[in-house]
């Protein structure tokens, strides 16, 4: 956010403004928007609520007349980047909202930037818009704001995270999030597949599925059917598998049930690919997690996964470091891990988190060997990845454009790729035509650690 002046996700305001719709006196509001695709999706519901009512969005903050910052609020590194951000908005425009997962401790945002107009947690958009009106009274023009607006989208046309439930029900001692955002709360599947339904109806050709806890879709709800639409993952997906676009799969815990949900990939409904949060393989550190998962029974669950669906792209994130892991723990991590063979992992050392339980255990690791040993995980990992994409080399597939840049060159993602947190693949040559949102069919030619590099693939 160095630019001059200082935009608000320089990204994705494009979308956001509609210069050309806004009104002499229009009200006008920015939005900064930090952490996870989860909080993109309650900023995308806040603007759209916003405009419904007749204010304009501002991509920079000398055109705002307030800016709200949606926060993250999951590690110390999240909750000091927030509040830099809260800083950097009271400092260029003065007039600041504060909410998301970091407003669920107003005391600790107060303390740093007590000038801030108003703190509301995640999720509370009654709270965020009584804000807004308080500091901002919105102008209605009863010829204009009475026409139904359409959703603001924080994200490209061409795909769009499709949120399906609220909180969490597992108390993992690393982790805040039920403290924040609550037990976990399903919305109803018939509303989700009308939403998605509307997503495709304007262009988006991937919808990218996301909640705290994506497999436990349904049961605070008792998995209930509503208007031909039953409340149940497996369910879900076939139903959003139908409407043409591809879907992607977030946040999956490995229950027996994932199982049901191969059989799709397969079929073609939805893609193969599953983002499941194992952190750990040591059953003695999974235990001081109080992870809901059993790493004896993972390498089972991922072997069968592999013989349904030998296509199948799995993504994983892990925490090193966790207090009382030893050095033997973590070697069988890494053997877990050379067994494993995933396609795709993310790593973290673990760190502190106010409110967390796992800061009372005892034998806390020293920083350094934290250090060392994400170093030693992630060159594991990237050699597992240096020789899965070099494999490649020579297969055809089918990607989706992203983006073309001025040079020509086309960043592109495979059906193993999700935007922003995985490789991409890239064509240089013959690109005229291409667009973003495009699905064309390539022939890759080369690969690096966790990049492709294909041509267009001209059918014989």
């Amino acid at each position: 956010m160095s630019q001059n002046p200082p935009q608000l996700r320089p990204d994705i305001a494009p979308r956001a403004l509609m210069r050309d719709s806004t009104r002499p006196g229009q009200p006008t509001i920015g939005m900064v928007s930090l952490g996870c695709p989860k909080a993109l999706v309650d900023s995308e519901r806040i603007l759209t609520r916003l405009r419904a009512e007749g204010y304009a969005i501002s991509p920079d903050y000398t055109g705002a007349d307030a800016v709200i910052v949606n926060t993250c609020g999951f590690l110390d590194s999240a909750k000091a980047e927030s509040l830099d951000a809260i800083g950097e908005a009271l400092t260029e425009n003065g007039r600041v909202i504060v909410t998301g997962c970091l407003g669920a401790e107003p005391d600790y945002i107060t303390g740093a930037h007590p000038k801030v107009l108003a703190v509301t947690g995640p999720h509370q958009y009654e709270q965020v818009l009584d804000a807004v009106h308080k500091a901002v009274p919105p102008k209605p023009d009863p010829f204009v704001d009475l026409l139904p607006a359409s959703s603001v989208s924080l994200t490209p046309r061409h795909y769009s995270y499709l949120k399906i439930s609220e909180g969490c029900n597992h108390k993992c001692k690393f982790c805040i999030i039920p403290d924040m955002r609550g037990k976990l709360v399903s919305r109803p599947a018939h509303a989700i597949i009308r939403e998605a339904e509307k997503l495709v109806e304007a262009g988006v050709r991937e919808l990218l599925v996301i909640s705290q806890d994506t497999s436990a879709y349904g049961v605070d709800i008792k998995h209930a059917e509503d208007r031909g639409h039953r409340a149940h993952i497996t369910d879900l997906a076939r139903d959003l598998g139908s409407l043409g676009a591809w879907v992607r799969l977030h946040y999956v815990y490995p229950y027996p049930h994932v199982r049901d949900l191969i059989p799709l990939m397969a079929d073609g409904l939805i893609l193969p690919y599953l983002d499941i949060p194992f952190q750990h393989a040591h059953p003695d550190t999974l235990k001081r997690m109080a992870r809901p998962a059993h790493a004896e029974r993972t390498l089972d669950h991922i072997a069968a996964w592999r013989d349904i669906c030998p296509d199948i792209t799995l993504r994983s994130t892990f925490i090193v470091g966790y207090p009382g892991e030893t050095e033997a723990e973590f070697q069988t991590l890494l053997d877990w891990l050379d067994e494993a063979q995933l396609d795709r992992v993310g790593c973290f050392q673990y760190e502190n988190v106010a409110g967390a339980r796992a800061n009372a255990l005892p034998d806390h690791v020293p920083a350094e060997v934290k250090a060392d040993r994400l170093d030693r995980f992630m060159q594991k990992a990237q050699a597992i990845s240096e020789a899965k994409l070099a494999a490649k080399v020579g297969q055809v597939m089918q990607v989706i454009v992203d983006d073309i840049d001025e040079d020509g060159i086309a960043t592109c993602r495979t059906k193993a790729d999700a935007p922003e947190i995985d490789g991409n693949l890239f064509i240089d040559e013959n690109t005229d035509g291409l667009a973003a949102g495009d699905i064309v069919t390539v022939e890759v030619d080369e690969a690096g650690e966790y990049d492709l590099w294909g041509k267009l693939h001209a059918p014989r």
